[in-house]
């Protein structure tokens, strides 16, 4: 068992859209023998992008898993694999596969460089410790440069230093194989087969000369290499093996991050690149023991990769399959999980039963008995678990770390056409939001209107889709409005009084609350600053319930309030009639007079614009973004044409992309992700609010 988890490899491919993600996991899969026909992506017929959606738009929606092996140094290494979406608006996708992940290959376009969602998706493996190798993509393009993609990776992540391990053999249109610095050859694909020969001789002093200085760098970071370094007094005589030992070493500590080059179209680089996954990213037992919680008294407890640990697994994504039903993927960390067998959803405190197990090829299922420590396996039979819920053993309840959606940025007004669709409606909300913890429903208490919340346009006009494909209902959604939030303008002191003392019991309570505004994406912090107990601690919580729920509707227009510190400072109880119902009324209206004297302002959701244009079409760019209220950040030269970054309020982007293809006959595109929330000038809050409203 320990051999197999050593040889066991849990990995996502991530990247920004269009840098050829699914082309290279396409290849990974006819490399290995998984599938007998690499598919293309603009003819929507791959693997992994199996629903009607992707097929039709030529894009990753939904995070796909399968499994693959492949053999180096005559090991055989089992590979599960996570195809990742690239478009910001599917970014919960990445976020929750990369929860349960070892390692991850970034891939990068080799004329773009690091663009948008590729700071977002290494963000993302930041957050969650994952180690990860590169792979620049696209070497025969026009304008394709390793040293660019290298450049860029040094500016926009100053944390690691990314180490090429391979150069390219070829420019451009020429670009034939890759020169594997490691073991000094030149690595040249022939069909399905690699052919390793001796480096040209062209090309021996640019390898030699790049050699050492990836021994160097690497040996920056390892105290291993170092010595052997110094002691042989030249980087020729470190042999491959040590070499390949040290740069895993320092790939596992995050430290240095290896790069490959190749072009997935054409199968170039990608049988290195498995080799790499194999020799460099982690196993579950360089990862070691997960850590969580005991449900019970809140002490830490920590569960070992190992099959004969207790069980303890996380769901991480939830699908509907036409076949089947609900299909719960999970991530065993420790012990077996069984066919058959029940186990308890410690988040939940409810226990569930386990009916069948399947090991996933993107929608096709392949059915299995058990899944020991380091699988990912899909689960037939769970009622009542959702995305981030922990399984364990009944007998060890532990409750791991969650995964938290992120909040919807837009709402759209969705009705059934038809009275007798409404309940088929709600029945197919109920499994979408199942499905994806960040879209959202609501019901609009003034209007009755049902709500829907989403990360982006694409986001809401899939949903559309789907529902009209899958369940039959042709829904109309109304004009998406941007989903605001309040802050408050300077700080206040409020002191609120709630007195009853007829008609019934009583109910006494008296808060003194301070409030001033906080760090941008700080939400609501709560302080108590009482003294001498002022108020009891039963009652100190009740306080903070009552403002976190008054704080969902701002005094301005009624969207959350956020970015605002509230200190509790004082107050008085009755030995008779307080309460903690009595305190949390007494605290919602404290904030809420509090907050109405605060000068309150609007925020507003501003996204990072990335728009790639030629030099004739740069002013047009540079006009429309500025007329949509944009503030140009940074003008940059990027294999030959100009890359214009700009912060612009979610407000005005709306049909963006189309103005800018008009403006520029087609020769522009444009990216973004959300960069956080700005205040709104007073000048222009009643037109922001028009627009979300």
């Amino acid at each position: 068992m320990t051999r197999l988890l050593q040889q066991t490899r849990n990995i996502g491919i991530m990247a920004h859209v269009d840098a050829g993600k699914t082309t290279v996991a396409e290849q990974i899969l006819l490399n290995t023998g998984r599938i007998h026909r690499a598919g293309k992506v603009h003819e929507g017929d791959t693997a992994l992008d199996f629903t009607p959606e992707e097929s039709q738009r030529g894009i990753t929606i939904t995070s796909a898993a399968t499994q693959v092996t492949w053999e180096v140094a005559g090991a055989a290494y089992r590979i599960n694999l996570i195809d990742t979406p690239g478009h910001v608006d599917f970014t919960m996708e990445v976020e929750r596969a990369l929860r349960v992940l070892d390692g991850a290959v970034a891939v990068f376009d080799a004329v773009a460089g690091v663009e948008p969602q590729s700071e977002t998706v290494w963000r993302q493996a930041d957050a969650w410790g994952v180690p990860r190798i590169a792979f620049v993509n696209k070497m025969d393009r026009a304008g394709a440069t390793l040293e660019r993609t290298l450049t860029s990776m040094r500016d926009r992540f100053p944390a690691i230093t990314p180490v090429p391990v391979q150069l390219p053999w070829g420019r451009e249109a020429a670009f034939r194989g890759v020169l594997d610095l490691v073991g000094r050859r030149l690595l040249v694909p022939e069909g399905l087969e690699v052919v390793a020969v001796e480096v040209p001789e062209d090309h021996r002093a640019a390898v030699e000369a790049a050699r050492e200085a990836l021994v160097v760098a690497v040996a920056e970071h390892d105290d291993a290499l170092m010595e052997r370094y110094l002691e042989v007094d030249a980087a020729a005589a470190v042999t491959p093996e040590e070499l390949h030992a040290a740069l895993r070493r320092v790939t596992l500590s995050r430290e240095v991050v290896p790069v490959l080059c190749g072009s997935a179209l054409n199968n170039q680089g990608v049988q290195p690149l498995l080799d790499a996954v194999a020799r460099y990213l982690p196993s579950p037992l360089d990862v070691g023991a997960v850590t969580g919680v005991s449900p019970d008294d809140g002490a830490e407890v920590t569960r070992p990769p190992s099959a004969d640990a207790p069980l303890t697994a996380l769901a991480f994504k939830v699908m509907t399959d036409p076949y089947v039903g609900q299909l719960t993927f999970v991530r065993v960390y420790s012990g077996v999980l069984e066919a058959s067998s029940r186990v308890l959803n410690a988040s939940r405190a409810q226990t569930e039963q386990v009916s069948r197990l399947y090991r996933m090829h993107a929608n096709e299922r392949e059915p299995v008995e058990q899944a020991a420590a380091g699988s990912i396996v899909a689960v037939v039979g769970l009622k009542e678990t959702v995305t981030g819920d922990t399984l364990c053993d009944p007998s060890t309840p532990v409750t791991l770390e969650s995964i938290v959606a992120p909040e919807p940025v837009l709402w759209c007004a969705i009705e059934a056409p038809r009275r007798q669709d409404l309940a088929k409606l709600g029945e197919a909300l109920r499994k979408l939001t199942r499905e994806d913890p960040s879209l959202q429903v609501r019901t609009n208490q003034e209007t009755g209107q049902t709500v829907l919340g989403g990360v982006g346009e694409l986001h809401l006009d899939i949903v559309a889709s789907r529902l009209a494909r899958e369940f039959k209902v042709v829904a109309q959604l109304g004009q998406p409005r941007v989903a605001l939030r309040e802050t408050l303008g300077e700080a206040v002191e409020h002191r609120e009084r709630l007195k009853k003392m007829t008609g019934g019991p009583g109910m006494f309570a008296e808060v003194v609350l301070q409030l001033e505004p906080g760090e941008p994406d700080s939400g609501v912090v709560f302080e108590d600053m009482t003294r001498g107990g002022a108020i009891p601690r039963g009652y100190v919580a009740a306080v903070e319930q009552g403002v976190r729920e008054a704080a969902l509707q701002g005094p301005l227009s009624g969207y959350p309030v956020t970015d605002v510190v509230v200190r509790l400072i004082d107050g008085l109880t009755h030995e008779v009639d307080s309460s903690e119902l009595a305190f949390s009324r007494c605290a919602s209206v404290a904030f809420q007079e509090a907050a109405r004297a605060a000068s309150p302002v609007l925020l507003e959701p501003v996204m990072e614009v990335e728009a790639v244009t030629p030099s004739d079409t740069l002013g047009a760019v540079v006009s429309e973004l500025n007329r949509r209220r944009g503030q140009i950040v940074a003008m940059q030269e990027r294999g030959g044409a100009h890359v214009v970054q700009a912060r612009v309020p979610l407000a005005e982007l709306f049909g963006v992309a189309g103005d800018l293809r008009g403006v520029t006959q087609g020769r522009a595109s444009c990216s973004m992700q959300l960069s956080g929330y700005q205040r709104v000038p007073v000048s222009l809050q009643a037109r922001v609010l028009g627009r979300a409203s």
